[in-house]
């Protein structure tokens, strides 16, 4: 029901005329109201009663039509009230229809959009991922850029295939289907359906996985493979990580709050998968599993001279060891090189101490280390592959003695 608007019509008997008069009371009608009133609404008519008079009058004689007027100089006045109802306004004339709001401006890192940048560094993982693959699937050497690699001896781990699957496979996929996001995001129509929320939210969930992912195997590279210098597994970190900071760029240190419980969700979910995974996971040596050996110890003849049992005791000083496997002939070698005295003082290690071959696992002090060959000497943290002459030894511990080494 609209406001109410108040009229007032009034007759004056002063002349032969009638005349009225519209006007609005003291309640303020609205101008839209004011309007719509007039366009349905007509005055409404003089009562008959007024009019009859006013004819009347102007038929008497001069005499007395001049004393009616005199009595009826007073204005007489009736007022009529009538109520006018204005239509409320449609939502189109209450509120203009908004605006549509423009697109977010794409966020950009030194002056290149974001998602230019993470399919960029996705392509670089998937290049990766797919030559380990290779390697993974048809049982190739990995070459090592870098010297005394150890790349081959973590992709014949068990620590290299997930669930059954070689993780190099699984990381291919993750960064293919992030190289082909970045590109739908940055304007083709790879993957219709999404629209540039999910694509984001996605690509930061990913990169939040791989991150995490990443993280978990330089716990195990640095904890299951001691000493051990991975280059794929550090560049595929590397690519990881850079993923996961452009992400965060393009949400913005200001809306990442929002996500926060989502990636630590994921990120809880890829630690435990992982963990589930590698729960019985253990190094065994390359290519022992066609036969077995049983384990047998090897009695050391030669006598140790005063310079071998010397050097002995400073190497057990300084918590220096030696790795070796009871079927390893250069390990009997260095072990008469000491001596029979020389290696009771010595920390020997036995790697398989339950039998080499089919079924039988290093054992985890030396799948810690990294081991690339027997014997290996950790002197000083540092590894040292291959029997190796007293004197060597004496210099890389730093041994000196006055007594000569063949005394």
């Amino acid at each position: 029901m609209g406001p109410d608007c108040f009229f007032e019509y009034g007759s004056n008997a002063r002349s032969s005329k009638l005349s009225f008069e519209v006007r609005p009371t003291e309640q303020s009608c609205p101008e839209s109201s004011r309007g719509q009133a007039s366009s349905h609404h007509s005055p409404p008519s003089p009562p008959m009663a007024t009019i009859s008079a006013a004819l009347s009058i102007s038929f008497l004689p001069p005499a007395t039509r001049l004393a009616v007027s005199t009595v009826s100089s007073t204005r007489v006045k009736r007022a009529a009230q009538f109520r006018c109802c204005a239509e409320p306004p449609s939502p189109e004339q209450e509120s203009p229809a908004p605006l549509p709001t423009p697109p977010a401006p794409p966020s950009s890192l030194w002056g290149v959009s974001t998602s230019t940048w993470t399919a960029g560094v996705a392509v670089l993982g998937l290049l990766e991922t797919g030559y380990l693959s290779y390697l993974k699937l048809t049982g190739s050497e990995a070459f090592c850029p870098v010297g005394g690699g150890g790349c081959g001896d973590v992709l014949d781990s068990d620590y290299s295939v997930v669930f059954g699957i070689p993780l190099p496979l699984v990381g291919m996929v993750a960064y293919g289907l992030v190289a082909a996001l970045s590109l739908q995001e940055n304007g083709e129509d790879l993957l219709p359906g999404l629209d540039d929320l999910d694509i984001r939210l996605t690509l930061l969930l990913m990169a939040t996985s791989l991150a995490t992912a990443s993280a978990y195997f330089l716990f195990i590279l640095n904890t299951k493979f001691v000493g051990t210098s991975c280059v794929y597994c550090l560049s595929s970190a590397f690519i990881s990580f850079t993923l996961f900071f452009i992400r965060i760029k393009d949400i913005g240190l200001a809306r990442i709050p929002k996500f926060v419980g989502l990636q630590l969700a994921v990120a809880v979910i890829v630690a435990l998968a992982l963990t589930n995974s590698y729960s019985s996971a253990t190094t065994q040596l390359k290519g022992t599993d066609d036969f077995v050996l049983e384990p047998y110890k090897i009695e050391v003849t030669e006598e140790s001279t005063p310079f071998a049992i010397s050097l002995a005791k400073h190497l057990h000083s300084i918590g220096a060891k030696m790795y070796g496997a009871f079927w390893c002939s250069h390990c009997n070698d260095q072990k008469q090189m000491f001596g029979r005295e020389a290696m009771e003082i010595l920390d020997y290690v036995e790697c398989f101490p339950n039998g080499a071959g089919k079924g039988k696992k290093m054992a985890n002090e030396c799948a810690a280390t990294g081991l690339e060959g027997f014997p290996t000497w950790v002197i000083n943290g540092k590894l040292l592959s291959g029997d190796k002459e007293l004197s060597v030894l004496a210099e890389e511990s730093g041994f000196a003695s006055e007594v000569p080494e063949q005394s």
